[in-house]
């Protein structure tokens, strides 16, 4: 019988763009513990990604306010998502793709977007920007061969990517949404990594 997502299966020559990684419990500490990352690209040289669920204690608004962003309407309940440890001092937009053509994008695929550049920042501001869209400070990044160990080694489950979890689902409500996707609750999966 077919499956429809595939778990774990990545292999070093398979690209991962376009696909969550849920972290599994044995990622117990730091920004990745109980995170979703949706990987925008992912090749021989390595692979970066956006962590979705992980908000920090900075709204949109105070963001546009540090970069004497005009906005015209209010931002103060939109969240900044940490991204990942990697530049943590850069904005990264995903967002649903538009015809809008920004200084600094990549088209992950033909529905989502990530765009680097402050003008989709200004957009955004002037309610002129992708209606969906997260904005996130850093990225996670991962070298030639890293994320394939990491996935030899169970540390994240893989499904295909969903805009609608990116953009449609509660920041809280992500990584669950995304697991249920394979038929999996997280609260049910052991810390311990299991061995034949």
């Amino acid at each position: 019988m077919p499956e429809r997502y595939s778990v774990n299966t990545a292999k070093s020559g398979d690209c991962l763009r376009d696909h969550f990684l849920l972290a599994m419990p044995c990622l117990s500490e730091g920004i990745f513990s109980q995170s979703i990352t949706y990987i925008c690209e992912h090749g021989e040289s390595g692979a970066m990604g956006i962590i979705i669920n992980r908000p920090l204690d900075l709204s949109v608004s105070e963001i546009f306010e540090h970069l004497q962003i005009t906005h015209t309407k209010d931002f103060t309940d939109v969240p900044v998502m940490a991204g990942g440890p990697v530049q943590m001092d850069h904005g990264f937009v995903l967002h649903r793709y538009c015809n809008t053509p920004w200084e600094a994008s990549l088209n992950v695929t033909p529905e989502i977007t990530l765009t680097t550049s402050r003008d989709i920042l200004r957009a955004i501001a002037r309610d002129e920007g992708p209606r969906d869209h997260l904005i996130a400070l850093g990225y996670a990044g991962w070298g030639a061969g890293q994320l394939e160990q990491e996935l030899a080694e169970n540390s994240w489950l893989t499904l295909p990517g969903s805009s609608d979890v990116i953009f449609a689902t509660p920041v809280d409500q992500r990584l669950e949404t995304a697991a249920a996707l394979l038929g999996v609750d997280m609260n049910l999966i052991s810390g311990q990594a299991g061995h034949a």
